[in-house]
């Protein structure tokens, strides 16, 4: 099994509905994201994916994302944006466009998001 992973950066705000504390004011992150990938086999250059198409892939959702309030966007608009539901949303979406893109041969493992530089949360399935 081969693992390649990639890391950018997004800077956004957001709050926490339904909690009590700091969060529930609005604030921001300068946030990253670690995406990880896997699969069983390499491309005919002997690469799982070419890290600059994982960060092609990542481009669309990271720009959707940055210098925005998350709250005022879908599907944040319905669940908090939390680091936790982050993690999912930048999995979801980073699946669904690599399943067109390697026809199944790569997915993604899991991703991870940086709230601080001792802060994360991952999801995966």
């Amino acid at each position: 099994m081969y693992e390649v992973r990639v890391e950018r950066e997004f800077s956004s705000g957001h709050y926490l509905r339904n909690y009590r504390g700091k969060c529930e004011n609005p604030h921001g992150h300068n946030y990253k994201v670690q995406v990880t990938l896997r699969g069983e086999t390499l491309d005919v250059s002997g690469l799982l994916l070419d890290f600059k198409i994982l960060k092609e892939v990542m481009r669309p959702v990271l720009d959707r994302l940055d210098h925005q309030m998350l709250n005022d966007l879908e599907p944040f608009t319905e669940i908090n944006p939390s680091a936790e539901n982050l993690a999912k949303y930048f999995y979801d979406e980073t699946k669904s466009q690599l399943h067109e893109l390697t026809k199944g041969r790569v997915t993604v493992k899991d991703c991870t998001i940086y709230e601080t530089d001792t802060t994360t949360a991952t999801y995966y399935e």
